[in-house]
Protein backbone atom coordinates (compact mmCIF):
# COMPACT_ATOMS: atom_id res chain seq x y z
CA UNK A 1 0.00 0.00 0.00
CA UNK A 2 1.29 3.51 -0.78
CA UNK A 3 2.82 5.81 1.81
CA UNK A 4 2.05 9.48 1.17
CA UNK A 5 5.18 11.45 2.07
CA UNK A 6 3.66 14.93 1.80
CA UNK A 7 0.43 15.92 3.59
CA UNK A 8 -0.77 18.71 5.88
CA UNK A 9 -3.40 18.96 8.60
CA UNK A 10 -4.24 21.19 11.55
CA UNK A 11 -5.72 20.95 15.05
CA UNK A 12 -9.48 20.56 14.81
CA UNK A 13 -10.34 24.03 16.24
CA UNK A 14 -7.96 25.77 13.82
CA UNK A 15 -8.53 23.74 10.67
CA UNK A 16 -11.55 25.63 9.20
CA UNK A 17 -9.93 29.05 9.59
CA UNK A 18 -6.50 27.89 8.42
CA UNK A 19 -7.95 26.12 5.39
CA UNK A 20 -10.09 29.12 4.40
CA UNK A 21 -7.16 31.51 4.73
CA UNK A 22 -4.84 29.32 2.70
CA UNK A 23 -7.46 28.74 -0.01
CA UNK A 24 -7.99 32.48 -0.35
CA UNK A 25 -4.24 33.15 -0.44
CA UNK A 26 -3.76 30.59 -3.22
CA UNK A 27 -6.48 32.00 -5.46
CA UNK A 28 -9.21 29.58 -4.42
CA UNK A 29 -7.33 26.30 -4.68
CA UNK A 30 -9.63 23.33 -4.04
CA UNK A 31 -9.18 21.44 -0.77
CA UNK A 32 -9.54 17.65 -0.92
CA UNK A 33 -10.03 17.19 2.83
CA UNK A 34 -11.06 19.34 5.76
CA UNK A 35 -7.44 19.19 7.00
CA UNK A 36 -8.33 17.48 10.28
CA UNK A 37 -7.01 14.17 11.52
CA UNK A 38 -10.39 12.53 10.92
CA UNK A 39 -10.75 14.12 7.50
CA UNK A 40 -7.31 13.01 6.38
CA UNK A 41 -7.83 9.52 7.75
CA UNK A 42 -11.02 9.24 5.71
CA UNK A 43 -9.22 10.33 2.53
CA UNK A 44 -6.40 7.88 3.21
CA UNK A 45 -8.92 5.05 3.52
CA UNK A 46 -10.64 6.09 0.27
CA UNK A 47 -7.31 6.16 -1.57
CA UNK A 48 -5.89 2.98 -0.07
CA UNK A 49 -2.95 4.67 1.66
CA UNK A 50 -1.09 2.76 4.35
CA UNK A 51 0.41 5.80 6.08
CA UNK A 52 1.20 9.46 5.56
CA UNK A 53 3.87 11.91 6.60
CA UNK A 54 2.22 14.96 8.17
CA UNK A 55 4.37 18.04 7.50
CA UNK A 56 3.79 20.76 10.09
CA UNK A 57 5.18 24.30 9.70
CA UNK A 58 5.98 26.82 12.44
CA UNK A 59 5.19 30.16 10.80
CA UNK A 60 6.38 32.32 13.74
CA UNK A 61 9.10 31.81 16.36
CA UNK A 62 6.58 31.71 19.21
CA UNK A 63 4.56 29.05 17.39
CA UNK A 64 7.22 26.37 17.11
CA UNK A 65 6.65 24.78 20.52
CA UNK A 66 2.87 24.45 20.11
CA UNK A 67 3.30 23.16 16.55
CA UNK A 68 5.61 20.43 17.77
CA UNK A 69 3.35 19.57 20.70
CA UNK A 70 0.50 19.12 18.21
CA UNK A 71 2.73 17.01 15.96
CA UNK A 72 3.60 14.76 18.89
CA UNK A 73 -0.09 14.44 19.82
CA UNK A 74 -1.06 13.05 16.39
CA UNK A 75 2.12 11.09 15.70
CA UNK A 76 1.35 7.42 15.05
CA UNK A 77 2.33 4.56 12.75
CA UNK A 78 -0.22 5.80 10.20
CA UNK A 79 0.24 9.56 10.66
CA UNK A 80 3.98 10.11 10.87
CA UNK A 81 4.17 13.69 12.10
CA UNK A 82 7.09 15.99 11.33
CA UNK A 83 7.96 18.93 13.54
CA UNK A 84 9.22 22.36 12.62
CA UNK A 85 11.40 25.15 13.97
CA UNK A 86 11.38 28.78 12.95
CA UNK A 87 14.67 30.14 11.58
CA UNK A 88 14.30 33.36 13.59
CA UNK A 89 13.77 31.57 16.90
CA UNK A 90 16.86 31.93 19.10
CA UNK A 91 16.22 28.48 20.55
CA UNK A 92 15.64 26.70 17.23
CA UNK A 93 18.45 24.19 17.78
CA UNK A 94 17.25 23.45 21.32
CA UNK A 95 13.76 22.90 19.94
CA UNK A 96 15.16 20.40 17.44
CA UNK A 97 16.47 18.40 20.39
CA UNK A 98 13.03 18.58 22.04
CA UNK A 99 11.41 17.44 18.79
CA UNK A 100 13.63 14.37 18.72
CA UNK A 101 12.86 13.67 22.39
CA UNK A 102 9.13 13.85 21.55
CA UNK A 103 9.63 11.06 19.02
CA UNK A 104 9.32 13.25 15.92
CA UNK A 105 11.57 11.89 13.20
CA UNK A 106 11.42 14.68 10.67
CA UNK A 107 11.66 18.45 10.17
CA UNK A 108 9.67 20.55 7.69
CA UNK A 109 10.98 23.92 6.48
CA UNK A 110 9.11 26.25 4.11
CA UNK A 111 11.08 29.31 2.94
CA UNK A 112 8.00 31.37 2.03
CA UNK A 113 5.90 30.81 5.14
CA UNK A 114 8.97 31.07 7.37
CA UNK A 115 10.64 33.99 5.52
CA UNK A 116 14.13 32.65 4.95
CA UNK A 117 16.34 31.71 2.03
CA UNK A 118 17.46 28.10 1.87
CA UNK A 119 21.06 29.16 1.15
CA UNK A 120 21.27 31.78 3.90
CA UNK A 121 24.48 30.93 5.83
CA UNK A 122 22.61 31.62 9.08
CA UNK A 123 20.61 28.43 8.45
CA UNK A 124 23.66 26.18 8.64
CA UNK A 125 23.50 25.55 12.42
CA UNK A 126 19.88 24.39 12.08
CA UNK A 127 20.73 22.12 9.15
CA UNK A 128 23.71 20.62 10.96
CA UNK A 129 21.74 20.08 14.15
CA UNK A 130 18.91 18.35 12.30
CA UNK A 131 21.45 16.13 10.57
CA UNK A 132 23.22 15.30 13.84
CA UNK A 133 19.87 14.22 15.31
CA UNK A 134 19.19 11.97 12.33
CA UNK A 135 16.03 13.83 11.32
CA UNK A 136 14.62 13.67 7.80
CA UNK A 137 14.51 17.29 6.60
CA UNK A 138 11.85 18.19 4.04
CA UNK A 139 12.08 21.50 2.18
CA UNK A 140 9.47 23.21 0.06
CA UNK A 141 11.45 23.89 -3.11
CA UNK A 142 10.42 26.04 -6.06
CA UNK A 143 7.53 28.46 -6.38
CA UNK A 144 4.45 28.60 -4.16
CA UNK A 145 1.24 29.79 -5.78
CA UNK A 146 0.37 31.81 -2.68
CA UNK A 147 3.46 34.02 -2.99
CA UNK A 148 5.04 36.29 -5.58
CA UNK A 149 8.12 35.32 -7.55
CA UNK A 150 11.15 34.66 -5.35
CA UNK A 151 14.40 32.73 -5.51
CA UNK A 152 14.61 31.99 -1.81
CA UNK A 153 13.44 28.41 -2.41
CA UNK A 154 15.29 27.75 -5.68
CA UNK A 155 16.73 24.30 -6.42
CA UNK A 156 20.21 25.79 -6.77
CA UNK A 157 19.89 27.24 -3.24
CA UNK A 158 19.25 23.77 -1.79
CA UNK A 159 22.05 22.23 -3.84
CA UNK A 160 24.45 24.73 -2.28
CA UNK A 161 23.54 23.56 1.23
CA UNK A 162 23.49 19.77 0.88
CA UNK A 163 26.96 19.44 2.38
CA UNK A 164 25.55 20.66 5.71
CA UNK A 165 23.54 17.45 6.04
CA UNK A 166 26.29 14.90 5.50
CA UNK A 167 24.60 11.52 5.13
CA UNK A 168 21.35 12.61 6.83
CA UNK A 169 18.33 12.46 4.48
CA UNK A 170 17.02 15.58 2.76
CA UNK A 171 13.80 15.74 0.73
CA UNK A 172 13.20 18.38 -1.95
CA UNK A 173 9.45 18.60 -2.38
CA UNK A 174 7.57 18.96 -5.67
CA UNK A 175 10.13 17.03 -7.75
CA UNK A 176 12.86 19.32 -6.53
CA UNK A 177 11.29 22.63 -7.50
CA UNK A 178 7.66 23.43 -8.20
CA UNK A 179 7.28 25.18 -11.56
CA UNK A 180 11.05 25.37 -12.07
CA UNK A 181 11.83 21.79 -12.99
CA UNK A 182 14.51 22.68 -15.54
CA UNK A 183 16.52 24.11 -12.67
CA UNK A 184 15.78 21.00 -10.63
CA UNK A 185 17.19 18.86 -13.43
CA UNK A 186 20.30 21.02 -13.59
CA UNK A 187 21.07 21.35 -9.88
CA UNK A 188 19.44 18.45 -8.02
CA UNK A 189 19.12 15.49 -10.38
CA UNK A 190 21.66 12.89 -9.34
CA UNK A 191 22.51 14.66 -6.08
CA UNK A 192 22.18 12.92 -2.65
CA UNK A 193 18.67 14.21 -2.08
CA UNK A 194 15.21 12.66 -2.22
CA UNK A 195 12.53 14.22 -4.44
CA UNK A 196 8.83 13.85 -3.76
CA UNK A 197 6.04 13.94 -6.33
CA UNK A 198 3.66 16.20 -4.38
CA UNK A 199 1.41 18.58 -6.34
CA UNK A 200 2.83 17.49 -9.69
CA UNK A 201 -0.14 15.78 -11.37
CA UNK A 202 -1.28 17.92 -14.29
CA UNK A 203 1.34 20.57 -13.55
CA UNK A 204 4.66 19.28 -14.89
CA UNK A 205 4.85 18.19 -18.54
CA UNK A 206 5.15 14.42 -18.56
CA UNK A 207 8.28 14.31 -20.80
CA UNK A 208 10.01 16.73 -18.43
CA UNK A 209 9.04 14.62 -15.41
CA UNK A 210 10.35 11.46 -17.08
CA UNK A 211 13.62 13.16 -18.01
CA UNK A 212 14.11 14.43 -14.46
CA UNK A 213 13.39 11.02 -12.93
CA UNK A 214 15.57 9.24 -15.47
CA UNK A 215 18.51 11.43 -14.47
CA UNK A 216 17.82 11.24 -10.74
CA UNK A 217 16.83 7.59 -10.40
CA UNK A 218 13.87 6.05 -8.60
CA UNK A 219 15.91 5.02 -5.55
CA UNK A 220 15.59 8.59 -4.24
CA UNK A 221 12.00 9.30 -5.29
CA UNK A 222 9.04 9.43 -2.89
CA UNK A 223 5.32 9.47 -3.56
CA UNK A 224 3.58 12.53 -2.14
CA UNK A 225 0.24 14.20 -2.76
CA UNK A 226 0.24 17.55 -0.86
CA UNK A 227 -3.16 16.69 0.63
CA UNK A 228 -5.37 18.67 1.21
CA UNK A 229 -4.17 20.62 -1.86
CA UNK A 230 -4.22 17.69 -4.27
CA UNK A 231 -6.15 14.46 -4.55
CA UNK A 232 -3.92 11.48 -3.69
CA UNK A 233 -5.66 9.41 -6.40
CA UNK A 234 -4.64 11.93 -9.06
CA UNK A 235 -1.08 11.95 -7.75
CA UNK A 236 -1.04 8.14 -7.77
CA UNK A 237 -2.17 8.25 -11.39
CA UNK A 238 0.73 10.63 -12.10
CA UNK A 239 3.21 8.10 -10.70
CA UNK A 240 1.50 5.43 -12.79
CA UNK A 241 2.07 7.50 -15.94
CA UNK A 242 5.86 7.67 -15.53
CA UNK A 243 6.59 4.35 -17.27
CA UNK A 244 8.21 2.74 -14.24
CA UNK A 245 8.55 -1.03 -13.97
CA UNK A 246 6.94 -2.87 -11.07
CA UNK A 247 9.96 -2.77 -8.76
CA UNK A 248 10.57 0.93 -9.43
CA UNK A 249 6.93 1.76 -8.82
CA UNK A 250 6.94 -0.18 -5.54
CA UNK A 251 10.05 1.70 -4.39
CA UNK A 252 8.48 5.07 -5.17
CA UNK A 253 5.09 4.31 -3.65
CA UNK A 254 6.33 2.83 -0.39
CA UNK A 255 9.72 1.11 -0.39
CA UNK A 256 11.89 4.23 -0.26
CA UNK A 257 9.71 5.82 2.43
CA UNK A 258 9.74 2.65 4.48
CA UNK A 259 13.53 2.58 4.30
CA UNK A 260 13.75 6.18 5.53
CA UNK A 261 11.10 5.93 8.25
CA UNK A 262 9.97 2.36 8.95
CA UNK A 263 6.24 2.09 9.77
Amino acid sequence: MPIDCHTHLFPDPLAPTALARLRQGSGGLKAWSDATVRGQTDVMARCGLEAAWVLNIATTPRQQRSVNDFAASVNSPTLIAFGSVHPQAPDACDELERMAALGLRGLKLHPYFQQFAIDDPRMKPIYRKAAALGLVTVFHVGYDIGFSDSRQAAPRALAAMLDCFGSAPVVAAHLGGSLCWQESIRYLAGQPVYLDTAFCAGRIPLPEACRLISRHGTGHLLFGSDLPWSDPLQELDFVGSLGLDASERQAVLSGNARRLLPV
